[in-house]
């Protein structure tokens, strides 16, 4: 049986779009493959404990700058898991170039195959970004196999372009399990329909940072009249002032961060979905396909390189206006509300693109295939 070593910046408990990438490739691979999982544990020690029945060594990160995790033991502990379990297949999930510093030692006369998982290029810190520019580039000529998420990220990002013979795409997945729901769920979207009286339910969800564009949908949402209904579930550090731009506007409501199952009554009940990201740092839209699942029609953003616009497609699952255009974000809205045979139409597209391309069944077997193409 052969061995894999993943290597992430944090794992299951932590919620994140990476996170939930390397426990879906855990999940593709474990029946067949031996693997273990490294990444950082904040605050808390370094310990090795099991995520669906799997070893996850846990470096403890002392700070954090610009968004990256540092830990002074990793070296060290990296030194360690190379000797004694000898992987011969290494996923590395990035951006993470704290980490890349200490693995690039192993690369050049490494005895195993290399597999960058690429999650999005790093934009938002663009000093960090030119920085390790060429830190980057070195991991790409060992690479073995870049994975993108989606053709879009491949032809938008100038690192992948240079490397386009290398990359192959697995789009990130949506859990059949996660998303399967009875009549309690049922029940509790009939109530949300009711309280909300025969309005047009919008719906969006995530985290409350810049790049996720709330502000767009709030603003927006003072656009249009009083038969809509304007639901955000999340939180994060904008969220203060994102209530405060929206206190005069009665249309909006904000749900704080949602349980699983509200979750799912939320996106039965509403009646558009929408997903007002504007930066490639929203590399494809996982919460944009969960909805897409249910069948839902959606408004987004023109995102350039990013694979939002590969998730939905724009005029055929739902509508797609100029990036941060508030009022073109509001006149779509206003057209898929009052066009029924449109919306119908998108929902039913909704649903089949995800059936098609998204769910965990096809992650998996495309995992497994990457596997033995690496391995051959």
């Amino acid at each position: 049986m052969k061995r894999i070593l993943q290597i992430d910046n944090y794992m299951y408990p932590h919620i994140g779009g990476i996170e939930q990438v390397t426990r879906d490739v855990l999940n593709a691979l474990k029946d067949e493959y031996e693997m273990r999982i490294l990444c950082f544990n904040h605050g808390k020690g370094t310990i090795t404990d099991k995520v669906d029945g799997v070893d996850v060594t846990r470096v403890n990160c002392q700070v954090k700058v610009a968004s990256q995790s540092i830990a002074l033991s990793y070296g060290k502990v990296l030194k360690k898991i190379m000797k004694e379990y000898k992987p011969e297949i290494v996923i590395f999930h990035y951006p993470n170039p704290f980490v890349a510093h200490f693995l690039k030692r192993y690369l050049k006369k490494r005895d195993f195959k290399f597999i960058v998982w690429w999650h999005l290029d790093i934009t938002k810190q663009k000093i960090l970004g030119k920085l390790f520019k060429g830190q980057t580039k070195k991991l790409l000529k060992y690479a073995d196999k870049v994975v993108a998420t989606s053709p879009n990220y491949i032809e938008g990002s100038p690192f992948l372009k240079e490397n386009e013979n290398k990359c192959i795409v697995i789009p990130n997945c949506v859990s059949q399990e996660r998303l399967k729901y009875d009549e309690t769920h049922i029940a509790k979207a009939k109530e949300i329909k009711e309280k909300y009286n025969g309005k047009t339910i919008l719906f969006g969800f995530g985290r409350h940072v810049e790049y996720k564009g709330i502000t767009y949908l709030v603003k927006a949402s003072k656009k249009l009249d009083d038969s809509y209904a304007v639901l955000i579930g999340g939180k994060g550090p904008l969220t203060e002032g994102l209530k405060e731009e929206a206190k005069d506007d009665n249309k909006v409501e904000f749900l704080g961060r949602i349980s699983d199952d509200d979750l799912k009554a939320y996106l039965l009940a509403c009646d558009i979905f929408c997903f007002p990201s504007i930066t490639k740092n929203e590399a494809f839209g996982i919460g944009l396909a969960e909805a897409m699942y249910y069948g839902k029609a959606v408004i987004t953003f023109n995102i350039p390189g990013s694979g939002v616009n590969y998730v939905s497609i724009k005029d055929e699952t739902g509508l797609e206006v100029e990036n941060q255009n508030v009022e073109a974000y509001a006149e779509a809205i206003k057209k898929l509300s009052n066009d029924n045979e449109l919306r119908l139409k998108f929902e039913k597209n909704s649903k089949d693109r995800v059936n098609e391309l998204f769910l965990d069944s096809r992650f998996n077997t495309l995992v497994n295939e990457l596997i033995s193409e690496v391995t051959k």
